[in-house]
């Protein structure tokens, strides 16, 4: 792949996706259990101890983002997770049959997958998509981000040893070589899926590329705890969330939005749990610190690093044993840019009285500034509040007494594995789900004939007639 280093970005990812549709081709042909094996071997190759800790050492030393031990457990979780969710999924031949309706679905592969990684996660994005891509038999080119290219070409070598092992072609899976704006365009028009994690500009070429696409939106998760939450749980949960990788997950707990008369209680218990309240002084030396004047983006010197940098960074000290920083808040949008997506271990914290729809109104002025469709979540006893909140906000998930985390799909939940969150219209995307396996075939509806069972005018107007007339 080395020869794309001398050509112009057109000629050089017009050979790799040639090389991509060649390898294709050649597993159109397979059965259910050989795409499988292929994933195993895939899967496996990323997911084994030594080479996940290889490549948590590879990304924390290159990119800076992060630290070693939790993207070591991201790795393994991420893509076991996948394997997992896709074991029992059907995406060769019949996949579907509705006798009753007389229909059946044929899965078909989508060709070649772009995949766009972001700069905080070029260890575990390229093989979670690689993964959904192949179970579809599809080949996959992923573009790296330049800041973490090696990273990204590393894990994607492990991958294309694991196809010639079980004897698959290794262009199955390919790297773009000294990525750039240009070539990633490029990618993205020549290929027939796109699948865009990262930040809103990547999204948003994603979407004008021409190319079918799937992308995610802004994070900027937002947690309410109500009156009736267990707090133990729910600090333990929100401590989890935000400091794990520190904070380069879109799921981690942004805001808090903390009933009155629990709020100090959850307060004492966050600070028991490594949590640093900062002052009003230190509040406004944060701010200073994590934006540059007019920018609602974070500096890159404060995403993803532990609370004592950023604190340094911001001209004040923290205990030891601090692992994130609070911040009390009460106004959202740009002259609040504590309300945003903080890509940090800094947490906003918010209190509210009264009734849980004036959380509800809060989590949208929270995510109306940044975060619409993405994700929010309620530690309760209350199911009514949980029917509330997940009726009056604009998310796509709504997480009820778990770390926001485990949004990106959980042992203890429903949820598909993934590392791309879509927001829906909401957050400019075409889906709210999380993008899975099944968003990487297409399906051929078979309808065949069955006993006609007209509706009636009677059946259809009835009501209406009663009420206005004929």
């Amino acid at each position: 792949m080395n020869s794309q280093t001398q050509q112009d970005p057109v000629q050089a990812v017009t050979e790799i996706v040639a090389r991509a549709r060649g390898a294709q081709e050649a597993i159109a042909h397979y059965t259910q259990q050989e795409v499988d094996d292929l994933c195993t071997a895939v899967g496996w190759a990323v997911a084994r101890p030594d080479r996940a800790e290889a490549l948590a050492k590879l990304a924390v030393d290159e990119g800076g983002f992060g630290n070693y031990a939790d993207k070591v457990t991201k790795i393994s979780k991420r893509v076991l997770g996948v394997l997992g969710d896709m074991r029992d999924v059907a995406t060769v031949g019949v996949v579907e049959s509705d006798s009753a309706r007389g229909l059946t679905k044929i899965a078909k592969p989508v060709g070649v997958v772009a995949g766009l990684i972001p700069t905080t996660g070029p260890d575990a994005t390229p093989p979670v998509k690689a993964l959904f891509a192949l179970k579809g038999r599809n080949a996959i080119v992923v573009a790296p981000h330049p800041r973490t290219a090696d990273t990204t070409a590393t894990v994607v070598a492990f991958m294309r040893e694991a196809c010639e092992q079980v004897g698959a072609p290794a262009d199955l899976v390919q790297v773009l070589d000294k990525p750039s704006l240009a070539k990633t365009q490029e990618l993205m028009r020549q290929a027939d899926l796109v699948v865009a994690t990262g930040g809103a500009a990547m999204v948003k070429a994603a979407y004008s590329s021409g190319t079918p696409a799937y992308g995610v939106g802004v994070g900027n998760a937002v947690h309410v705890v109500d009156e009736t939450a267990d707090l133990d749980d729910a600090a333990a949960a929100i401590v989890a969330g935000k400091t794990f990788d520190w904070a380069t997950s879109c799921l981690a707990d942004n805001a808090l939005v903390v009933a009155d008369g629990v709020y100090d209680d959850l307060l004492a218990r966050l600070r028991a749990a490594g949590g640093h309240v900062c002052s009003d002084t230190e509040k406004a030396a944060l701010r200073e610190a994590m934006w540059d004047a007019g920018s609602h983006i974070p500096r890159l010197d404060v995403i993803a690093k532990s609370a004592a940098v950023i604190a340094d960074q911001a001209g004040f000290t923290v205990a030891p044993e601090t692992t994130f920083l609070l911040v009390e808040e009460d106004g959202t949008g740009p002259e609040h840019p504590f309300s945003g997506e903080k890509l940090s271990v800094v947490l906003a914290v918010y209190r509210y009285r009264g009734e849980i729809d004036t959380a509800v109104d809060l989590v949208n002025a929270i995510t109306g500034y940044q975060g619409l469709g993405h994700t929010c979540g309620i530690h309760t006893s209350s199911d009514e509040h949980v029917r509330q909140l997940a009726d009056g906000t604009r998310t796509a998930r709504v997480l009820v007494n778990q770390n926001l985390n485990e949004g990106a799909g959980s042992a203890r939940n429903g949820l598909p594995f993934t590392l791309s969150l879509s927001c829906g219209t909401w957050g400019g995307n075409i889906t709210t789900e999380n993008v899975n396996a099944r968003h990487f075939v297409n399906l051929t509806w078979v309808s065949r004939p069955v006993e006609p069972h007209p509706v009636s005018e009677d059946e259809l107007f009835a009501r209406h007639w009663a009420r206005f007339g004929r």
